[in-house]
């Protein structure tokens, strides 16, 4: 029986350990397939302009006959990178935050706590918009806006954490040893929220993605001439009345796509890196 059950629950980790690989395959496939096309292959061809849907253009042509299979992969490689890099120093300032909270003196805990309330209290469309337009827009103000309005919940979450482990009884007797709290902090607390960093890495990509391509939409983000979801968005936007819906539809959907594999890669890994959470 406890064989049985044993087998079962080595079944179920390795399909989840299965799902997660193939949806980071699926990914990375995306990026790599976007970094290597070439400004050539998007490049106007005005004889097959507005063409629909079909085999040799499955997500037909724009009105500069541009395949729009092309220049979505572009874009989603474009939107990867910014999420990657944006949620990435995002989660880096929310580990810094989240341990000086919960390892510092008690003003300097109030403080950053009142630190993250007051960025959690402003709209995070205003205020992607302001730091962004702030910082002369363009991929540097997506890239600056969306990392330091992302990290808040993690930072949430790590000072609990940390909060949590400090209370344990082997973090006192190494005080009692002589160790400082950096020492603590470095070879007992750190360790520790690897995991929780990690899934919180992950689950701040589909955030950061959705965010640049809403700030590009809006004309606050990345430049025209680079080919964004955001930008894409935004120029078929013209001509849906015309009924060329396929210029927004597609794109559409492949963002979506990428968000939701994003999402679910995450809560794989959270199964992966934390067992117990399955049960939750």
């Amino acid at each position: 029986m406890n064989r049985e059950i044993f087998k079962r629950g080595l079944n179920g980790r390795t399909k989840i350990i299965v799902y997660a690989a193939v949806i980071f395959l699926v990914l990375l496939g995306i990026y790599v397939s976007g970094a290597f096309l070439g400004e050539e292959q998007i490049a106007a061809d005005f004889s097959k302009k507005a063409l629909p849907p079909s085999l040799e253009h499955p997500f037909g042509t724009d009105m500069l006959g541009r395949d729009m299979l092309v220049r979505t992969i572009k874009g989603l490689s474009v939107s990867i990178v910014v999420g990657v890099v944006a949620s990435s120093v995002s989660a880096v300032i929310a580990l810094i935050v989240g341990v000086i909270a919960a390892t510092g003196k008690s003003w300097l805990d109030h403080f950053m706590n009142w630190l993250i309330d007051l960025v959690m209290g402003i709209p995070h469309t205003v205020l992607l918009i302001l730091i962004s337009f702030a910082c002369g827009k363009g991929l540097k103000g997506v890239l600056i806006g969306v990392a330091v309005t992302h990290w808040t919940g993690l930072a949430r979450i790590i000072r609990s954490e940390v909060l949590q482990i400090r209370s344990q009884q082997y973090i006192e007797v190494s005080r009692k040893l002589g160790h400082s709290n950096w020492w603590i902090t470095v070879h007992h607390i750190l360790p520790h929220m690897v995991p929780q960093f990690l899934i919180g890495l992950i689950l701040m990509f589909p955030h950061a993605i959705m965010h640049e391509s809403g700030l590009t939409f809006l004309g606050f983000g990345l430049s025209p001439e680079q080919p964004a979801i955001g930008i894409i968005l935004s120029e078929s936007m013209k001509y849906l009345s015309t009924g060329m819906w396929w210029l927004a539809f597609f794109p559409g959907l492949m963002l979506v796509i990428i968000v939701l594999l994003f999402d679910k890669l995450g809560e794989h890994m959270k199964k992966i890196i934390d067992p117990y959470s399955s049960h939750e």
